[in-house]
């Protein structure tokens, strides 16, 4: 008697995804969309250290069902003639058969396991309805298995930060959040110029209660300094002669 199923094939199939994870209730993107291979268990962004010596297995919905991408599952079993799908520039396959609501054979290609509608030249719509139908004809999944010591999550997976940085604004990395009293200056970065600095009327981006406001920065103007600047802005009035 051959191999049945690896526990890492039963997990995923039977372990529940895109549901919060029970662990980090009280943190943001904790849906659980990773499958540790060697825990057999289904984990969220928050869990990933605990599991980084592990092999990872991302989860993704598409239509309303859980898919993987057919690389990442490719180094774990066969999966030729299961029909896959586009999105986001990648290739994934649905894990489970999908239930319709009817079945209309005409000319073309079936899957044979759920009898649903497929390309040339595809046979199975899904991982599951192949293992099912090797495992009913051949009785052994050995074969089609690979041995795959290391999977990693992809470079597009998105992992939270610390707790801590969750308070973190907005601004692009080269700006500088000053005090109203304090001048702003920064380094050029394209051409490696000469610092430069704003020291009268730089306006700086501050976050007040989620709010953004402007705050300009003030220095000391002499009183010379202040009229010459009103005398150019505006010209000494004269009054017109008396008839």
């Amino acid at each position: 008697m051959g191999i049945q199923k690896p526990a890492w094939l039963g997990a995923l199939y039977t372990q529940k995804f895109f549901a919060g994870c029970s662990y980090h209730e009280a943190a943001k993107k904790n849906e659980k969309n990773v499958c540790c291979l060697d825990c057999c268990i289904s984990i969220c962004p928050h869990c990933i250290p605990s599991h980084r010596f592990h092999r990872l297995l991302q989860v993704r919905r598409y239509v309303y069902h859980d898919v993987v991408r057919l690389e990442d599952l490719e180094k774990l079993i066969d999966c030729s003639n299961v029909q896959a799908y586009t999105i986001n520039s990648a290739k994934v396959v649905f894990i489970k058969k999908r239930a319709q609501n009817r079945q209309f054979k005409g000319a073309g290609n079936y899957c044979t396991s759920c009898d649903r509608s497929l390309q040339e030249p595809f046979i199975h719509c899904s991982l599951g309805c192949k293992v099912d139908f090797v495992l009913k004809h051949y009785k052994d999944l050995s074969p089609y298995l690979r041995r795959c010591n290391a999977l990693t999550l992809g470079p597009d997976f998105f992992i939270p930060q610390d707790m801590a940085d969750d308070e973190m604004t907005n601004e692009t990395p080269h700006s500088t959040i000053v005090d109203s009293d304090e001048p702003m200056s920064w380094s050029s970065s394209s051409s490696g110029s000469e610092n430069m600095s704003i020291a009268s009327t730089g306006i700086v981006r501050k976050k007040r209660s989620g709010l953004y406001v402007c705050a300009r920065s003030l220095s000391k103007v002499s009183d010379e300094d202040m009229a010459s600047s009103m005398s150019r802005r505006k010209g000494i009035p004269h009054r017109s002669p008396l008839c």
